[in-house]
């Protein structure tokens, strides 16, 4: 292509001779330095992919909006790159075949519009958001009930929490359910078990948290002595069952 666009035998000869444009005085010989490389597979297949996302990186940021968006499309590109044994057979079957990327199925947000990212945590690693919500931050999750085998597999559910936390720019909210709906109890029994917060939050760093809770439970209830429930006649009850 490049041939083909300066019509010199030398294509990169030609961009090193070639006067740098004004505006981009200062990034011209990094651009001609990639394409260097790219051209002499000095980063091999299908490294150079790479080589060339972090070249662009930071246009990126400086051109869109939702750089974040893209930059995980580019990633995307050289994990399906690296199926290939090399870049031509990449481009023919990129060519015949393209993927969908994520930030085409949208336009941009508009500031009157409301929209919502949903990633697991090993997704979010690397990337960051002005306000996260945190899932079913409750033992049997986080951690999850089958890494909990090993002290190995609990510090490691404890780093995945701390890289959720962390993805928060501004605002950070971790929601702890009272209870989960489960199917195939019991048709007389309670549908529903509870949960207790994630072990890694103790009661001696809830001073560090705002606690609210959803719905707002009222101040009667609230004031209510533990012992004055609603009283059920199980006798009743059960004689109902058998008629």
């Amino acid at each position: 292509m490049l041939d083909h666009m300066i019509g010199a035998a030398d294509p990169i000869r030609a961009l090193l001779d070639a006067p740098s444009p004004r505006r981009a005085a200062e990034e011209w010989q990094a651009f001609v330095e990639m394409i260097s490389d790219l051209r002499r597979g000095r980063s091999g297949w299908p490294a150079e992919l790479e080589r060339a996302r972090r070249w662009y990186e930071p246009h990126l940021e400086r051109l869109h909006e939702d750089a974040l968006m893209r930059r995980a499309d580019l990633i995307q590109l050289e994990q399906i790159a690296s199926g290939y044994p090399s870049r031509e057979c990449f481009l023919t079957e990129l060519t015949l075949d393209p993927p969908d990327a994520t930030s085409d199925q949208s336009g941009l947000p508009l500031l009157d519009e409301d929209y919502l990212i949903l990633s697991t945590i090993h997704s979010a690693k690397g990337q960051e958001w002005k306000s996260v919500f945190v899932l079913n931050v409750v033992d049997g999750c986080i951690p999850s009930d089958l890494g909990t085998g090993a002290s190995e597999e609990i510090e490691e559910e404890r780093r995945l929490l701390y890289v959720a936390m962390t993805r928060a720019k501004d605002d950070l909210h971790l929601v702890v359910p009272q209870r989960f709906f489960t199917h195939g109890q019991n048709a007389q029994g309670d549908r529903h078990v509870h949960a207790s917060r994630t072990r890694f939050i103790p009661d001696e760093l809830l001073g560090l948290f705002e606690s609210s809770t959803w719905p707002n439970i009222s101040t009667d209830l609230m004031s209510r002595d533990p012992g004055q429930g609603v009283r059920i006649d199980v006798a009743a009850r059960m004689r109902g069952m058998w008629r």
